[in-house]
């Protein structure tokens, strides 16, 4: 399907901050990739193609005209978007994307939204448009490391464990400016919704109406004692939690229908640790003056200089069973996003030729591929531990 478009990948938002960073990863990386940039201003995507001293060619594609969108999609196999919030600018795009075939990426953490996109199911399973969602910070490293996990317990122990636990050892870097709109938006749609809070509060909002056990709490500093140290509540949780049980039940279930899933941010095992996690705790990066608007970000010294460390704990009756690492170079907003969502495009297009239309996350969408490509790339590990 759509072999005859004359690319294989349109980048949507490219001379924006991370849509720059795709761009740059994609010259830096595929150079016998057939991709076009899309954006409203001609100017600033042919300054794009200075900065990188390239000759990348430009679509003209403002997500409010119809006849851009249209225009656009006939002529490429695969939609990367970096353009949020995407209740904002996504709604026409995906919707034509499950129209006419086409497949599509985003970086989404916006839940109600993707929970409303729901109804492009059935018109992307006929059209063959495979769509995947949150394929950057927000939820790949949660996504791929539940699923790396459940894959080796099954391998040693013949079965899923039935609860893991992430705990964020350390991040190293910035929120995107787009995942900080993208909260604003979400906030801004729940007061002209009050329906929302319910898909916003539920951990199987995604899940097309199959509901699972209760899930722990994720909203306050606790003593975990099965790890024996302080927790605090990480930010990304709430959009985290809801792709890794839409995983498993796209998968059907493997890590089984009594599955329990959470994140924290880890403080520490002593009273130290305690105070860290309640520092943590009182903070929201979301909020303040110091978060980058959109378009903004980092410099490359600090882009290059952030890290992330995850640690998924599979637990069995009280105790941990297996544990496994996943680790990242570059700021995990910015360098390592523009990585994951290059990649994940280039999976979906050039790695899945079987995998039905449909709307997905990215675990039942690429797996083990999606894992060879980012650990291939040096993008993410990830590793058991003892």
């Amino acid at each position: 399907m759509n072999d005859d478009k004359k690319f294989d990948l349109i980048l949507f938002g490219a001379s924006g901050f991370t849509g720059k960073l795709v761009a740059e990863y994609l010259v830096g990386s595929y150079n016998e990739l057939n991709w076009a940039m899309a954006g409203r201003n001609e100017d600033k995507l042919m300054s794009v193609n200075n900065d990188l001293g390239a000759d990348i060619p430009i679509v003209l594609l403002d997500s409010s005209k119809p006849d851009d969108i249209d225009n656009a999609l006939s002529q490429t196999r695969l939609v990367l978007t970096t353009v949020g919030p995407y209740q904002l600018y996504g709604n026409e795009i995906l919707g034509k994307c499950a129209q006419m075939g086409v497949h599509y990426v985003d970086l989404s953490g916006e839940p109600g939204w993707m929970h409303a996109m729901q109804k492009h199911l059935d018109e992307a399973k006929q059209s063959g448009a495979r769509i995947v969602h949150s394929c950057g910070f927000d939820s790949v490293p949660s996504d791929m490391g539940v699923y790396y996990l459940q894959n080796l317990a099954k391998e040693k122990f013949g079965k899923p464990v039935q609860q893991v636990k992430c705990r964020v050892r350390s991040m190293k870097g910035e929120f995107s400016g787009g995942t900080a709109a993208s909260f604003r938006a979400t906030m801004g749609a729940l007061s002209e919704n009050p329906d929302l809070f319910n898909v916003l509060i539920n951990p199987f909002a995604l899940c097309e109406g199959f509901n699972g056990p209760e899930q722990p709490a994720d909203s306050k500093v606790y003593y975990d004692e099965v790890l024996e140290e302080w927790v605090a509540p990480f930010v990304m949780a709430a959009i985290n939690t809801k792709n890794v049980h839409r995983s498993n039940m796209m998968l059907n279930h493997p890590y089984g229908k009594d599955f329990i899933y959470d994140e924290m941010m880890v403080g520490g095992s002593s009273d130290e640790g305690k105070a860290i996690a309640e520092a943590i705790a009182s903070h929201n990066p979301m909020a303040g003056d110091n978060v980058p608007k959109p378009g903004e970000g980092p410099s490359k010294e600090v882009r290059d200089s952030g890290s992330y460390d995850m640690l998924f704990a599979g637990v069995e009756d009280g105790s941990v069973k297996i544990k496994v690492s996943v680790k990242g170079e570059g700021d995990p907003g910015y360098a390592s996003t523009s990585k994951m969502i290059a990649e994940s495009a280039l999976c979906l297009l050039f790695d899945c030729p079987d995998l039905p239309g449909g709307i997905y996350t990215t675990a039942p969408a690429m797996g083990d591929k999606l894992i060879e490509r980012l650990e291939k790339n040096s993008v993410m590990f990830f590793r058991e531990e003892s």
